[in-house]
């Protein structure tokens, strides 16, 4: 058996210029950290013909009988293609969960195709890099299931921790941020994250807002530069140290992005947002396309109490985290191997 993991992510900066629409004319970066919640994924190998894979995320479950093609469409297509990627077609059982709901804008879904090409890739003898990993991904992803999706969740989930990633036409690059351990403390404690309740389908934002860049539409376009222009403050701001910067950053960030597409906000989101500036958040942003899901929240020390009951009367729920150093990994590898056969590899 195999087990391997792969951690989610929170965005500070640049998200939506990682989308193919808008970094392949203009050029996009991402400031992002990873943190302790992960998708977890068994795979076993195993002499029999067959092909099984189940989510406990979506409560769902596919066979494949040895010996048919493997298409990739319908439920649980992102393990499919994957499986298909590598040549695989029976012998393996496969088991997929996460620490955080699907559709709340951490990147879960990325994060599973990361965490699954880990896990396939150390059953097959293949070593990726985190950049082979990263880019990988993205091809099966935006690619091979032509998903109106950008690159970050899939480059935060491969490379883990505190990163600066660029995305353009020419090739994709990753640094770590050279932050202190006071600084990345400091932010631990002063940025909060809340479930709204609410879990969305982010394929038709993000569809719209890449369907906005390339037509060039000028509102959106502006934004997306406005927040791209953001992504070297931003990381200027953590090298730095100077966190009161960077909560106004992420409040000027959230304006512009519900610029991008319909649907980034809705008249519910607003009022959470307000009531937690007015509650004493100094900026904030929902995590990941919008519509949903977690909400980021930046106080300064002593405010996290109020903006927390705040809230919470709101219905809301806040989810405890600790930053993530590591990305994707293998947690077990009892040494299974697939075989080469009419049926696997």
């Amino acid at each position: 058996m195999i087990i391997a993991r792969a951690p989610v992510r929170i965005s500070f900066a640049g998200g939506g210029t990682d989308l193919p629409a808008y970094f392949m004319e203009h050029g996009g970066a991402v400031v992002s950290t990873t943190i302790d919640k992960y998708v977890y994924v068994m795979l076993s190998v195993h002499a029999r013909p067959d092909l099984q894979i189940l989510s406990s995320d979506y409560r769902t479950f596919f066979r494949h009988t040895g010996g048919e093609v493997l298409f990739w469409e319908g439920d649980l297509n992102l393990p499919k293609a994957i499986l298909h990627e590598f040549g695989i077609s029976g012998g393996a059982s496969m088991f997929l969960a996460s620490e955080v709901p699907p559709g709340t804008g951490l990147g879960s879904s990325s994060t599973v195709t990361v965490a699954s090409l880990k896990a396939v890739s150390a059953a097959s003898g293949r070593s990726l890099t985190k950049m082979e990993l990263a880019e990988m991904a993205s091809h099966i992803e935006v690619e091979k299931l032509g998903m109106p999706i950008g690159y970050q969740d899939q480059f935060a989930a491969a490379f883990g921790g505190l990163n600066h990633f660029e995305f353009r036409a020419d090739g994709n690059n990753a640094e770590s941020l050279r932050v202190s351990q006071p600084t990345i403390d400091g932010l631990q404690r002063r940025l909060l994250l809340f479930f709204t309740g609410q879990a969305r389908d982010s394929t038709q934002i993000l569809a719209r807002q890449s369907e906005n860049a390339k037509k060039h539409k000028t509102v959106a376009l502006d934004a997306l530069h406005a927040v791209r222009a953001m992504v070297e403050p931003m990381r200027h701001c953590l090298e730095s140290g100077d966190l009161e910067k960077f909560g106004r950053l992420l409040h000027e960030g959230w304006e512009q992005k519900k610029k991008f597409a319909q649907g980034v906000s809705n008249e519910r989101v607003d009022h959470l947002y307000s009531t937690a500036r007015n509650a004493g958040a100094m900026g904030g942003k929902l995590a990941g396309a919008g519509g949903g899901g977690f909400m980021m929240l930046y106080c300064e020390e002593g405010r996290q109490d109020s903006v927390t009951a705040a809230m919470e009367a709101e219905g809301l729920r806040r989810m405890d985290y600790m930053f993530d150093n590591g990305g994707a990994r293998v947690l077990l590898n009892t040494g299974l191997r697939f075989v080469r056969g009419d049926d696997n590899l």
